[in-house]
């Protein structure tokens, strides 16, 4: 039951971080390591753990969504088709070598996290200028394929650098980003857990109890994104990330 709460509780920190900015399964991968959890079993789990509370912050979303254009939705078969590819390959990795690459997984995921401004002002300016046809929309579906094999990979840090890419378009809004973002999040962990439903690797119990908890934080996260100081969630997202990327490290090497 103690094991339960805790669970539940970290859901809730985990649906309200995707929720604002992504970056979620940075604090909730590491908890399940440290549950016991083999890392392949943690990230294969997260397909379950993580769209309910997109799902609701998409909900609470929903007025923002209305308004983005429709030509968006282009963005959406390049989602899929990298997150395809991502599951496809992970699949077919052995569980050994997988644990051997998590903490760089967990390194890459925090570098997105930290550089994801730096990186969306880059691209922007370089960018800018082309909105009056869909080439934009089609360049950052072509650019996102990478991106989306990483999300279809590992996952976590994948919402931070899908915020920087949707936002090289027309739409600058934050909160009509980030319900875009989180559409575009659902669709890769559908995606990849469809691919990996049969391969024995979820585990059901922590898997739904902290999808409990992420339902009530995405909610709540769309809810008061406003009022969250997103320098300081930063700052600790960057530092808990290298922390257990850190002593993943130690321990697999």
């Amino acid at each position: 039951m103690e094991k339960d709460i805790i669970i539940l509780f970290v859901g809730m920190i985990v649906g309200a971080m995707n929720a604002i900015a992504g970056g979620g399964m940075l604090i909730g991968f590491p908890v399940l390591l440290s549950l016991g959890v083999p890392p392949l079993v943690a990230n294969v789990t997260a397909n379950i753990i993580t769209p309910p509370g997109q799902l609701a912050a998409v909900f609470a979303y929903r007025n923002y969504l209305r308004k983005v254009p429709r030509r968006y939705v282009l963005i959406l078969p390049f989602v899929a088709l990298g997150a395809l590819a991502g599951a496809l390959t992970l699949r077919a990795m052995p569980s050994n070598n997988f644990a051997e690459m998590v903490p760089v997984l967990i390194l890459f995921g925090v570098a997105l996290f930290a550089f994801q401004p730096s990186l969306h002002l880059h691209l922007h300016s370089h960018l800018h200028g082309r909105k009056k046809n869909l080439l934009p929309i089609l360049l950052i579906g072509v650019a996102l394929l990478p991106i989306t094999f990483y999300g279809g990979f590992f996952g976590a840090g994948y919402g931070f650098i899908m915020l920087a890419f949707l936002g090289l378009g027309k739409v600058h809004e934050v909160h009509m980003l980030a319900a875009m973002k989180n559409v575009s999040a659902i669709l890769v962990s559908l995606i990849s857990l469809a691919v990996l439903y049969s391969t024995g690797l979820i585990d059901w119990h922590i898997g739904l109890v902290m999808a409990v908890g992420t339902t009530i934080g995405g909610y709540l996260g769309a809810r008061a994104a406003k009022r969250v100081s997103s320098y300081w969630l930063r700052i600790a997202v960057i530092v808990i990330g290298l922390a257990a990327a850190a002593h993943l490290g130690l321990k697999n090497y």
